[in-house]
């Protein structure tokens, strides 16, 4: 993979490992930058933000990416290059257009999930809409209704008949997308990992509806009609998709009030394998997984059970600030130094 003019990587090169790869340098040196080079190669696009051209080095006129995606009966040649308002897509050669250009290399970012209840959403619907488009658009769609409703109850416009409408309707199809995403994620959950043999469950809390979308607009209506006085003198939408709880278990119990730190770490490094393996499992391609600031969030031991086992499945990025752990697991792939935007192979 080469890399020009992204964030503050002026030019890096580097010749990755198909299994494990390790990223190391002190914070904001470039190491998220060259994982978010590899995710638009695979996509045409940041998975930080939707506003590519902020990707540009600042003074840079633009920016290039170019990498040789190997599968076991091609390789394939992938460049993107971005400039303000101009994103060229060109494989082997070619500029090609993005439906086109998509599926030729699969990633899937890994985040370890703890904290607020909104970290936990928002890491079942990124993972939900790096899979599937529609989920993507659900998310996209509801976000953009949510934010009108949201302006009508703070200045109690004549519209907000014609916006809870349209909450109902995104809301619903929301929920009946995280539904389906889950349902695939506690089935590899209670397949995967388990180092002490404990259980670990995802449950979304309302619980889902077996009739879908369908099912969910009479509820959200209910939902919304129950709680319409709240929201106005909140100014604010207090129910929906938005507001709903994933409650993250083990052996039946909520991690965040009866799990150890041990238990609720290893649930957390679970939910990561699983991530992957669902994605596995509905695209049949082991995709290359992206994992930034690992040892922040886990421990160093299952730390390094996570690179084991991402490692053995497939091609994996990680990165972290830690010069130690870096290269005791450095045996078990590649490790590159990152410093001020420029990569050396250790």
């Amino acid at each position: 993979m080469e890399v020009r003019d992204l964030r503050n990587v002026r030019g890096a090169a580097l010749e990755l490992s198909p299994g494990l790869n390790v990223l190391v340098g002190r914070n904001a040196q470039g190491k998220t930058s060259l994982l978010e080079a590899v995710g638009l190669l695979a996509r045409g696009r940041s998975f930080r933000t939707e506003q590519t051209e902020t990707l540009i080095r600042r003074g840079a006129a633009g920016l290039r990416a170019e990498g040789t995606a190997v599968a076991p009966d091609r390789r394939t040649c992938l460049e993107v290059e971005v400039a303000p308002g101009i994103r060229r897509l060109v494989v082997d050669g070619r500029e090609v257009p993005p439906r086109e250009y998509h599926g030729r290399l699969d990633v899937v970012v890994l985040r370890v999930v703890r904290g607020p209840m909104r970290e936990r959403r928002l890491f079942l619907d990124r993972a939900g809409a790096a899979l599937w488009p529609a989920y993507r658009q659900a998310v996209r769609e509801f976000e953009r209704v949510l934010a009108q409703r949201n302006a009508a109850l703070e200045a109690g416009a004549k519209d907000l008949e014609t916006w809870n409408e349209r909450f109902v309707e995104a809301g619903a199809r929301l929920r009946e997308r995280r539904a389906a995403y889950v349902e695939r994620l506690r089935r590899a959950l209670r397949e995967g990992f388990h180092p002490e043999g404990e259980r670990y469950d995802v449950v979304l809390v309302p619980a889902p509806l077996a009739g879908g979308a369908a099912a969910e607009r009479p509820r959200l209506l209910a939902e919304m009609e129950g709680r319409r006085r709240d929201e106005s003198r909140a100014r604010r939408s207090l129910v929906g998709p938005h507001r709903d709880e994933a409650l993250l278990l083990v052996d039946g119990e909520e991690a965040g009030v009866a799990a150890s730190s041990g238990q609720a770490r290893s649930l957390l490094l679970a939910l990561a394998l699983a991530t992957l393996e669902v994605y596995r499992q509905e695209t049949a391609t082991a995709a290359v997984a992206l994992l930034d600031d690992l040892d922040s969030e886990l421990d160093e031991a299952r730390a390094t059970e996570l690179c084991r086992e991402v490692g053995s499945r497939g091609q994996a990025l990680v990165t972290t600030a830690h010069a130690g752990w870096a290269r005791r697991v450095a045996g078990m792939g590649r490790l590159f130094e990152v410093e001020a935007g420029e990569v050396r192979a250790a």
